[in-house]
């Protein structure tokens, strides 16, 4: 059976892994979690490079996926040049969601909701320079936001208050017109998006870029696709370098084998 391989800094790759169960129900999935270093935003840039390629060294060989998918903006922003130059594998990564943010904005005003390591990442001006047309955007580097995602998903409570503060800053007003789109650039943020909906200042259309990440994992796989011979199981897994989430979370995302890594 293909099996893919998703890695993310912690819980928030699940949102992209679950659009790749979707669009391609006859794979296995692989998902690590780096929650023994998460967050990944204050880590230096190097730092971040070295730990995501030792980790790359450590499990690709074993998994031998058919792509790999980077499901985390701060480090998308970084490795995908080292991560292609070292290995052969398809490797699709995670990017601010700045193109279609603009095509469908009408008030031209946008937010990026982001990590602060992807807010000042030279990546993501190049984007809006590219692709932001003549939007206006307002980069928002949550230092919060993520953490508690990982906390809401580890059993923890996690109030309105806390997520209103954080994306608050998303909301702008200016000349008579609103904020009307936002671009959830990092991949935690889709997780909570049903409680950032029903908390926002105003109705927005919230980006969120895991079905268009899911769509191009089917691309660049589609030459490699079979259906599940008789007999396999398509297993989908879970690791963890530091605590796991709980059991009842990772089985609702259709993981049923899961444990830490010593990473």
């Amino acid at each position: 059976m293909m099996r893919i391989f998703v890695f993310d800094s912690g819980v928030g790759g699940l949102s992209v892994a679950a659009e790749i169960m979707k669009a391609m129900p006859d794979v296995g999935l692989d998902y690590l979690a780096d929650s023994a270093i998460f967050p990944y935003g204050g880590l230096e840039p190097q730092a971040l490079i070295d730990r995501v390629m030792l980790l790359m060294e450590a499990v690709l060989p074993d998994l031998n996926p058919a792509a790999l998918v980077i499901a985390c903006n701060t480090a998308s922003t970084l490795v995908l040049p080292p991560l292609r130059s070292r290995f052969s594998l398809p490797v699709v990564g995670t990017v601010p969601a700045v193109k279609p943010a603009a095509e469908h904005s009408h008030s031209r005003l946008v937010s990026v909701l982001a990590t602060p390591g992807t807010v000042k990442r030279d990546y993501t001006y190049d984007l809006i320079r590219h692709y932001g047309q003549d939007c206006e955007f307002t980069l928002v580097g949550s230092w919060k936001l993520a953490s508690l995602v990982e906390r809401h998903y580890n059993g923890g409570d996690v109030s309105d208050a806390e997520l209103l503060d954080e994306i608050a800053p998303c909301f702008v007003e200016k000349d008579g017109r609103r904020t009307d789109c936002v671009a959830l650039a990092c991949t935690h943020y889709p997780l909570l998006l049903d409680r950032l909906q029903a908390i926002a200042p105003w109705p927005v259309e919230w980006i969120d870029p895991a079905p268009a990440i899911a769509r191009r994992v089917v691309s660049v796989t589609a030459e490699m696709a079979r259906a599940p011979q008789a007999g396999e199981r398509r297993q989908h897994s879970f690791r963890a370098t530091g605590s796991l989430p709980s059991a009842r979370f990772l089985e609702a995302f259709g993981f049923t084998d899961y444990a830490q890594l010593p990473l």
